[in-house]
């Protein structure tokens, strides 16, 4: 029953995120859809989707995710956003995948070994303008690899981007971000350069869009998770907003929207069948400690699923679902096992919701002190996938 396991994801949800981002903040041409760790743990199989409804670029971190999108759609733009290895630059030509330049001397190993091609390498130029990860951070060795990446008839520079730390809401980086992204290109015509994308889930909701980007990287907003807005209600809420403001004109932090009316919907749903139920009478303790000590005679549920499946240990503070009633996890989580204090109404066989639904990813990452994306990442890869789009019911 191990295997029985499974992530149900509603197409039909991704396709209204999508449609109603792409509605919403409709000034964009290249609209990159983040598909990275497994599409957020969705699985692969949600491309086809994404791109019917209108993403018209996809990224990943790697060569290998690269490879496996591919399966989905051999057409779409795909930049990968790690390095990849040198051996690994001819099939991506092959495979039509753009590549990231985001080192100088990554760049002159390139330049000097990878050999002329009737196919353009696709590129993109990644800046480090404050986030400190990726990227190059100095303009003469930017305009550098810009040269000689113009003076190469089978290298292709498609697109720029950095990747902003911030919404920069209450603080200035995003703004110094910004100002460096554009003193780092001062001497290079980025009209002339087919794409450009600075801007981010969070970044869509919190700011205006860029005067010079025309690209947008989509991620954790296209799987329903939208930044939360603090209103400035109660004397709490009055003086908050004494001191944002003061924040904003000190710091000089450009405009910034304080409410979005952005409609999107998780369609992420885990879910774990019941293995056996078993009586325990009051006084009685479940699992490994002793932790939990029944004060009244119970059922509890013992379901296939743990922390080998990706649960998060914190979980042993949250609750399951099943038809609108909601059930608390007892004991601690094991490496394949929960157990759940549940009524007369839950039977063996019965399929208890672990994350969506009313189990929301943000309420289980408060609970956690983590994220959404963490939540939806760390569930195994071996958990079936079902992909549910009006009524017809698609396994990956």
């Amino acid at each position: 029953m191990h295997n029985q396991n499974v992530v149900e994801i509603n197409l039909d949800t991704l396709a209204n995120n999508v449609t109603n981002i792409l509605t919403k903040y409709n000034d964009y041409d290249y609209y990159i859809g983040v598909v990275k760790g497994n599409a957020y743990g969705h699985g692969f199989g949600i491309v086809p989707t994404l791109v019917k409804n209108g993403v018209n670029y996809l990224a990943v971190a790697t060569f290998e995710e690269a490879l496996a999108v591919r399966s989905f759609d051999d057409k779409i733009p795909l930049l990968i956003m790690e390095p990849v290895g040198f051996d690994q630059v001819p099939l991506c030509v092959q495979n039509d995948f753009t590549i990231t330049i985001s080192n100088y001397d990554y760049f002159e190993r390139l330049n000097e070994t990878y050999q002329v091609s009737d196919l353009r390498l696709k590129i993109h130029l990644k800046l480090d303008t404050g986030l400190n990860r990726l990227g190059i951070d100095d303009r003469e060795k930017l305009e550098k690899v810009y040269q000689k990446l113009m003076d190469r008839e089978d290298f292709y520079l498609e697109g720029m981007f950095t990747h902003l730390a911030t919404t920069g809401v209450n603080d200035a980086l995003f703004d110094q971000q910004v100002e460096k992204f554009l003193l780092l290109t001062e001497n290079i015509d980025l009209s002339t350069i087919p794409i450009i994308h600075l801007g981010r889930s969070a970044t869509l909701e919190t700011r205006p869009k860029i005067v010079f980007a025309n690209g947008v990287r989509m991620g954790v907003i296209m799987y329903g998770i939208t930044q939360t807005f603090r209103p400035y209600v109660g004397w709490k809420g009055k003086l908050r907003k004494i001191r944002d403001n003061y924040r904003k004109k000190k710091l000089r932090i450009s405009d910034t929207f304080l409410a979005s009316d952005l409609e999107v919907a998780t369609a992420f749903t885990l879910k774990t069948p019941v293995m056996e139920i078993n009586k325990v009478y009051a006084g009685e303790s479940v699992g490994y400690g002793g932790t939990f000590v029944a004060k009244k005679d119970t059922y509890i549920a013992v379901c296939p699923i743990g922390y080998a499946d990706g649960l998060h240990l914190g979980l042993r503070h949250s609750q399951v679902a099943s038809d609108g009633r909601l059930y608390p996890i007892v004991g601690i989580i094991n490496m394949c096992m929960i157990t759940v204090s549940v009524d007369h109404e839950v039977k063996v066989g019965d399929f208890l919701t672990v994350l969506g639904d009313e189990i929301s990813l943000k309420k289980v990452a408060h609970l956690t002190a983590t994220t959404p994306y963490v939540g939806m990442t760390q569930v195994a890869k071996q958990i079936r996938r079902v992909y549910i789009e009006s009524e017809t019911n698609l396994d990956d």
